[in-house]
């Protein structure tokens, strides 16, 4: 199953999001195109790019 997902992953098209870090650091994330499906619902809705969306969630803790 694991190596069937990654095959239809690698066959998707890529989306690129360019977003600085909350230490200042240029990040580029690569995400599949349901990830960027996800990521584009949250950013509309919350009326934010998607850069933005990306740095804002750098504050989010990590749950332990």
């Amino acid at each position: 199953i694991f190596l069937r997902d990654l095959v239809k992953a690698a066959r998707q098209k890529i989306h690129l999001v360019k977003w600085t870090d909350r230490d200042g650091t240029e990040r580029l994330t690569v995400l599949a195109a349901a990830e960027a499906a996800r990521l584009n619902a949250i950013a509309h809705r919350l009326k934010l790019s998607k850069p933005e969306l990306m740095r804002q969630a750098a504050h989010i803790p990590v749950a332990k």
